[in-house]
């Protein structure tokens, strides 16, 4: 059984090749590529070493085909990927402004994505789960997807395991008013959050990050993360906050980048490391993230993570030595 379940959605993407082109206008278009934020997480932690297991639903389709045979091919468990044959797999059409920001046109809602069955879901699946990741992408489709998240949870607490969770709003796909109170009761139940800083900020109502983590902490033993892109990461727990400095790379593209941050948090916090240490690990494997085109293509392994750092941070081994 897999250590580290994801349950959400996998799509496929589909982006503008050049930063010029919105998606309004006629254009090239490149893809179709193996994507949506929990699929991503999914195949990241795998390639840091991961057992991990993916539940998800998809068309039968040509699409459906594409993202069943990647995750199997990252030695991700699919044996809780159900196909929908009445309705097509998720995808995502995306195009990239000059100065950074992101265009999207989901069909999603009314995909094969959306149409997660809880009732499929079985409690043995999850006995040996040390984590469950969920992305509040998963939670804005449909009720079919919160009734399914749920029971993962529930299934998940049963076992002993801890939850996981990135915000990851989408205005396109829920207002951020109608977000907070889907997400309200996971947040609550986190044991670790990872949000952006702008992220933790709409979600708490406060424009100062200290005040935000503080909300977000709500004096509970979880750690809360700020993913800051490429200025690094802050952690906060009860016992205070560090900062993490990023890795400046050439960016080719950023999606994904967040996702494989998520996945080598968890990693550090599975190998037991100090929060400065998984800190390092996760920014670097952020970093790596952007320096190929396609949301899964860079996902790094551990031995790429590793050697960045070692060559970027003199201080490392020294860091990690402290958790041996």
């Amino acid at each position: 059984m897999p250590q580290i379940i994801v349950i959400g959605e996998a799509l496929v993407e589909i982006m503008r090749p050049d930063r010029r082109t919105p998606l309004d206008e006629a254009g090239l278009f490149q893809g179709p590529f193996a994507s949506g934020a929990p699929a991503i997480f999914a195949v990241a932690a795998a390639r840091l070493g991961l057992a991990v297991g993916f539940i998800g639903s998809i068309g039968a389709d040509a699409f459906g085909e594409l993202l069943e045979k990647r995750l199997s091919a990252e030695t991700v468990d699919t044996r809780y990927l159900q196909v929908i044959p009445d309705y097509t797999t998720g995808i995502a059409f995306i195009a990239y402004a000059a100065d950074g920001n992101r265009e999207f046109v989901f069909h999603l809602r009314h995909s094969a994505a959306a149409q997660l069955a809880a009732g499929q879901l079985e409690a043995g699946y999850f006995a040996d789960v040390a984590w469950l990741h969920i992305s509040g992408s998963t939670l804005f489709l449909s009720e079919a997807c919160r009734h399914a998240c749920a029971t993962a949870l529930r299934f998940t607490r049963e076992a002993g395991g801890k939850l996981s969770i990135d915000p990851n709003l989408r205005p396109e796909l829920m207002p951020v008013h109608m977000a907070r109170n889907v997400l309200a009761p996971y947040l609550e139940a986190a044991d670790l959050l990872l949000p952006t800083a702008e992220e933790a900020r709409l979600l708490s109502g406060l424009d100062d990050d200290d005040a935000a983590a503080a909300a977000l902490l709500n004096d509970q033993k979880r750690i809360v993360v700020f993913k800051r892109g490429a200025a690094g990461a802050s952690i906060f727990t009860r016992d205070g906050q560090s900062d993490i400095p990023g890795i400046p790379m050439h960016e080719i593209d950023p999606t994904g980048a967040g996702d494989c941050f998520n996945a080598a948090f968890v990693y550090g916090l599975q190998s037991g490391w100090s929060a400065a240490r998984t800190g390092l690990f996760a920014c670097a494997a952020g970093a790596l993230a952007v320096t190929r085109q396609g949301p899964m293509e860079g996902a790094p392994t551990y031995q790429e993570v590793s050697n960045l750092i070692t060559t970027t941070n003199p201080t490392y081994e020294e860091v990690a030595k402290g958790d041996n």
